[in-house]
């Protein structure tokens, strides 16, 4: 079906509803849309007010995104039933009138987006509520080199749990700024990126970076990236935004975490010829033999700490410490996987 006659499908169903006499103020007025989905029929509704809303249909335990609530839009779960049926939506509402034909190329987007992912119509939901919100986002600086390599392998490690989790996006800590990447409070990742073609000397940001969990393990991911045109033997760093995006169950969730961690959707021509071939790739576990400095070894020293925003670089050049064999890293993620309750 074309955009113009989804237009004009959804406007003659809302006029018909408007129509009709309002039963009561937590009444909603209702009619199906002949749009095929996997799960139950789309609809669209008006509310005693006179609002107009998009439904779609929801496994009753899911639950929807929190934080759109006016003053234009809503999003928010809501339950229908009658004496027969019981059927919980995610609703999307419109509460200006003046703003009716706007929301209704919203809803156009939306069902196009849902005849592409029929499967999985929130999903399609959020990712078109998200491209509107990427119009009217102010731009960003862009990321620079050395910002560009630590992302890209965060993401490298990010696809990996995504792949056996698609809930997994809740371990990756970077965005918020913790001190490690990846952590489940027991098991933590810190991952390091390099450019340089000589040597293996990660940054390391601040006194904590390398300080394991209390009573836990911290490992060390370690790559050497090679900046590269783009051909069969790199891997794109939209290619894997995009994968992580494919994998998880959470798209508005990585999204966010995305944008605080630099990248935003409305930066994407930015980054379209950025490529990177993973030439080397190194882990280690960071136990009291690891090179570094961190404020429990200083304070069981007797060194008084009292520096802040310390940085400073350690050299894994040499043959101590040892990497771990290659065959450990997916026990490693798997105890990562494994969330503490």
């Amino acid at each position: 079906m074309s955009d113009e006659a989804l237009r004009s499908l959804i406007e003659e169903r809302w006029t018909a509803l408007e129509a009709e006499q309002p039963k009561g103020e937590r009444h909603l007025r209702v009619a199906q849309l002949p749009i095929a989905t996997t799960a139950d029929p789309l609809s669209v509704a008006v509310d005693h007010a006179g609002h107009r809303h998009l439904l779609l249909p929801i496994h009753s335990h899911r639950k929807v995104r929190p934080g759109l609530d006016g003053p234009v839009l809503t999003l928010r779960r809501r339950a229908l039933e009658d004496e027969e049926t019981y059927q919980a939506y995610a609703d999307l509402a419109c509460l200006r009138d003046d703003l009716s034909d706007l929301f209704t190329d919203l809803c156009v987007d939306v069902l196009d987006a849902i005849a592409a992912l029929p499967e999985n119509p929130v999903k399609a939901l959020y990712r078109v509520l998200d491209r509107w919100k990427a119009l009217f986002k102010t731009q960003a600086a862009p990321l620079g080199p050395d910002q560009l390599a630590g992302l890209f392998g965060e993401l490298l490690i990010l696809a990996r749990i995504l792949e056996e989790d698609p809930s997994a996006s809740r371990l990756w800590w970077g965005p918020h700024g913790h001190r490690h990447d990846f952590s489940n409070g027991a098991t933590a990742v810190e991952v390091k990126a390099s450019v340089d073609n000589e040597g293996r000397r990660p940054r390391i940001h601040g006194l904590d970076q390398l300080d394991p969990p209390q009573s836990g393990t911290l490992w060390l991911a370690w790559f050497r990236l090679r900046r590269t045109p783009g051909d069969s033997s790199t891997t794109g760093f939209l290619e894997l935004v995009r994968r992580a995006l494919e994998l998880c169950d959470d798209e508005s969730a990585l999204l966010e975490l995305f944008a605080r961690a630099g990248y935003h959707l409305s930066d994407t021509d930015r980054y379209r010829d950025v490529h990177f071939a993973v030439s080397e790739e190194r882990w280690y576990r960071v136990d009291p033999n690891f090179p570094g400095l961190t404020r429990r070894t200083l304070s069981a020293a007797g060194v008084p700490v009292s520096a802040i925003d310390v940085e400073y670089t350690i050299d894994l050049s040499g043959e101590t410490p040892a990497p771990l064999p290659p065959v450990q890293v997916p026990r490693i993620l798997d105890d990562l996987i494994k969330e503490c309750a």
